[in-house]
């Protein structure tokens, strides 16, 4: 089977939606599949292209079986709606040519992942011209995220948006998303649930293990036995809200054992050290994004995991970095409300992280008041055997693998096959 996919991210990229591309892609070519890759090159989260890749110009390269194809596309220093727009914008029209060029090599099935629904049209239209199979991966419910998040305001634009939501899903031949919740949402968005698959984020469990000894880089990074870290790592943009955390630090700068590290790079980490700088607050420290294979001992160096969210954003968007934390069997707080997939994680899961009400600072200084009573040097066992049941690579892949298979060999209405 020859498969396509095409997105905004892949890797180099070391978090979120590349970083599981890269994977997905190298797993699949492991297993025999011929896959190509139609990607922007890596920039994310830092929003500055790589070294050794270009903006404006269209690159080759093969990685590990896989055939990658980078298009061009701008990427703006200072990221605001507008400039994110036109960022996404320039990727769809980009990647829609190289894949236009491939019109006498069709895959059978392509994988668009969203972000970016602006990619949908020409994906579509190319699909119907060559027979291709399609799957939507829905990794972040776009609309949902810039509406749900106050980026823009509700009115007839956000009307006419939902819109062209549904009537762009409604085109694709099968629509996968990484939670439950998420799958519930497509269906209120008018997807058949026959259609639906659900894909979920993984974690390489075998690597990723309590196992780890974080001592060592824990004594690098400065911080003694006594200090209780906690570790926000991952993407530092402006869904997170991550100002609330500053609030946290000052409101506990007097207990000098307590540390707060942020480790990851985005459009609102200058903002965020600037704050952090004014309000004079020596208990915080920012990190730079730490290679793959230093991961498993940052997770096991730190005492308190903090996954925050704003209001609004958690069933729209599923935090990534959650995985790995769960397989490290780390201790978490997670701002979600109670109604969300993460909120009924909990619920259902007792002891498998604590999660508060987003937003509140009074509530997540309380939350890291009681969290660093607990003994943190246990790892969190309730946390580690949902890793092991539901979030492990080789199983997620290999079932997704086999709904493919599904979808392609069928000649019509393969809905009842996949389910």
């Amino acid at each position: 089977m020859k498969l396509l996919l095409k997105s905004l991210n892949y890797a180099p990229e070391l978090t979120g939606i590349g970083k599981y591309n890269g994977e997905m892609c190298e797993a699949f070519a492991e297993r025999g599949l011929g896959v190509t890759a139609v990607v922007a090159p890596p920039y994310y989260p830092e929003w500055q292209v790589h070294d050794g890749y270009r903006k404006f110009l269209y690159q080759t390269e093969a990685k590990n079986e896989v055939e990658l194809i980078r298009c061009p596309l701008y990427v703006p220093k200072k990221v605001t709606t507008i400039k994110r727009l036109l960022h996404l914008a320039t990727f769809a029209f980009s990647s829609g040519l190289a894949l236009f060029s491939r019109l006498f090599k069709k895959p059978d099935v392509i994988i668009l992942v969203q972000p970016t629904l602006f990619c949908a049209p020409l994906t579509l239209l190319y699909a119907k011209l060559t027979g291709t199979k399609t799957v939507l991966h829905i990794q972040d419910y776009e609309v949902d995220a810039i509406f749900g998040l106050g980026l823009m305001g509700e009115g007839k634009a956000a009307s006419v948006a939902k819109k062209i939501e549904r009537w762009l899903m409604a085109g694709f031949d099968a629509v996968s998303t990484i939670s439950f919740s998420m799958i519930e949402n497509a269906k209120s968005k008018g997807v058949p649930e026959g259609k639906l698959i659900h894909f979920p984020n993984w974690s390489d469990t075998s690597f990723v293990t309590p196992e780890t000894d974080g001592s060592a880089l824990r004594e690098e990074w400065g911080f003694s036995k006594e200090d209780k870290v906690l570790l926000y790592a991952g993407n530092l943009g402006a869904k997170q809200g991550l100002e609330i955390v500053l609030e946290a630090a000052e409101r506990l700068k007097d207990n000098p054992h307590i540390k707060f590290v942020f480790v990851g790079a985005g459009a609102n980490v200058d903002n965020l050290k600037q704050l952090a700088f004014q309000q004079n607050l020596s208990n915080v420290y920012f990190k730079p994004l730490q290679p793959w294979e230093l991961v498993p001992q940052m997770l096991a160096m730190a005492d308190i995991h903090l996954v925050i969210q704003k209001k609004g954003a958690a069933d729209a968007v599923l935090p990534s970095k959650l995985t790995n934390i769960l397989s490290a069997g780390g201790h978490a707080i997670v701002t979600a409300e109670a109604h969300t997939e993460l909120g009924r994680i909990e619920l259902q899961q007792p002891g498998i992280y604590e999660c508060i009400e987003p937003e509140s600072a009074d509530t997540l200084v309380t939350s890291i008041e009681n969290a660093i009573q607990k003994d943190t040097n246990k790892h969190n066992e309730v946390a580690r055997q949902f890793a092991l049941s539901y979030l492990d690579k080789n199983t997620i892949i290999d079932n997704f693998l086999n709904k493919l298979v599904k979808i392609t060999e069928s000649n019509s209405d393969f809905a009842k096959e996949i389910k």
